[in-house]
């Protein structure tokens, strides 16, 4: 500490960054390498995902395996980048603190871009649109047709933590009977079950469990509340890794890869 302020060196804000730093005492500059250089040196590159929103992201307990669109699309990332992947198992709560607490180098997995987010961290462009609509009861599809319809206290909402989910249930639905449900994987059944009248999620979502469980409808999933776009997440201010996954990200677009995944897991 001089003169009441505190002073942090080069090489733990390297450190807490997960990056080499080099210093020239020469010329008295100081060099952070880049995360891109750090992972191809290290050889592997550690993927945060919450392996609970499929069709983005889901850990199978069977096979004890993550997989899903973006569990494809990031073994496909480290294979171009030429070095193995690491899957670090995060949280929707946990998501933010987990990235810049250096868990992982990029975060994946059905993540929303917003501008919220990017005030602490770097979304990538977007890889496919989609908006948040209501998961129901097949018996319910009349019931409920509107925001205005689902906004009421005899309505049962579950919904998981931590995300834009939430976000957007306790902005646009204040009045309905909201419970929040760690994982997100039970609330389909829940509803299914009667438990719970309303799933507020990703209309690509509700339309993969209402494809899966005949007793489930994706209301409103041709006009969703919103329009939103999946993007991957990283960490601010280096430039050089980020423009490497755009670039790659743009390449996936031109060969078709993105389009093959959406056939794979979503259509």
């Amino acid at each position: 500490m001089v003169n009441g302020n505190v002073f942090v060196s080069a090489q733990d804000v390297a450190k807490a960054l997960g990056r080499n730093v080099t210093i020239d005492e020469k010329d008295k500059t100081v060099s952070i390498e880049s995360r891109l250089d750090t992972i191809l040196k290290r050889g592997y590159i550690r993927v945060g995902t919450t392996g609970d929103y499929k069709p983005f992201t889901y850990f199978n307990p069977k096979t004890q395996q993550f997989e899903g669109y973006d569990i494809d699309a990031a073994k496909m990332l480290a294979k171009d980048l030429g070095v193995e992947v690491q899957f670090v198992k995060t949280s929707w709560p946990t998501l933010m603190d987990d990235l810049l607490a250096d868990k992982f180098d990029i975060a994946v997995g059905g993540i929303t871009r917003n501008v919220e987010r990017q005030k602490k961290a770097h979304l990538s462009q977007g890889y496919i649109q989609f908006g948040k609509a209501p998961l129901i009861r097949k018996e319910d599809k009349e019931k409920f047709k509107s925001i205005e319809d689902i906004n009421k206290p005899e309505v049962r909402i579950g919904v998981n933590p931590g995300g834009t989910n939430e976000k957007f249930v306790r902005a646009y639905l204040p009045k309905a009977n909201v419970t929040v449900v760690e994982n997100n994987l039970d609330i389909p059944h829940l509803v299914a079950e009667g438990k719970f009248d309303v799933m507020i999620t990703d209309n690509i979502e509700a339309m993969l469990y209402a494809k899966q469980d005949p007793r489930l409808y994706a209301a409103l999933s041709d006009k969703p509340f919103t329009i939103d776009e999946k993007g991957f997440m990283m960490h601010r201010g280096d430039t050089v890794f980020s423009n490497w996954i755009g670039l790659w990200m743009e390449e996936m677009e031109l060969k078709g890869e993105f389009e093959k995944l959406k056939k794979k897991w979503i259509e």
